[in-house]
């Protein structure tokens, strides 16, 4: 993957969700879900509440506008081997997920989209 692309961003709507959910509950990271838990459905934590050790990958410290802190995004090993051609671009969707994401009581949830890279 270019040094100049991204392996993870976040839309617009996204942002604006990451700023309203730090303001609420400070320093945050996601992990990307392997299959429980809504699906694959990226996952937003407090920072370090969701424990994170050497079977995860950190993927990227996304800087967002108005956040004091980069948000850490995690994945499995396992699942960032199959997934490591691929820009992960978080978005945001109406509807609750099922999952333990801070942003499930706003009625809305985080999404993946993603696009192949070359490598």
């Amino acid at each position: 993957m270019s040094d100049e692309a991204p392996r993870v961003e976040l839309t617009p709507t996204a942002a604006d969700l990451v700023r309203r959910l730090r303001a609420a509950h400070g320093p945050l990271m996601f992990h990307q879900s392997g299959g429980c838990c809504d699906g694959s459905a990226p996952m937003c934590y407090p920072a370090g509440e969701f424990r994170t050790g050497g079977s995860d990958v950190r993927l990227a410290s996304l800087v967002v506008e108005g956040v004091a802190e980069p948000v850490g995004f995690w994945m499995s090993r396992s699942q960032f081997d199959v997934w490591s051609h691929t820009r992960l671009i978080v978005d945001v969707v109406e509807g609750r997920g099922s999952g333990f994401s801070l942003e499930a009581p706003e009625g809305v949830r985080f999404l993946i989209r993603s696009r192949l890279v070359g490598t």
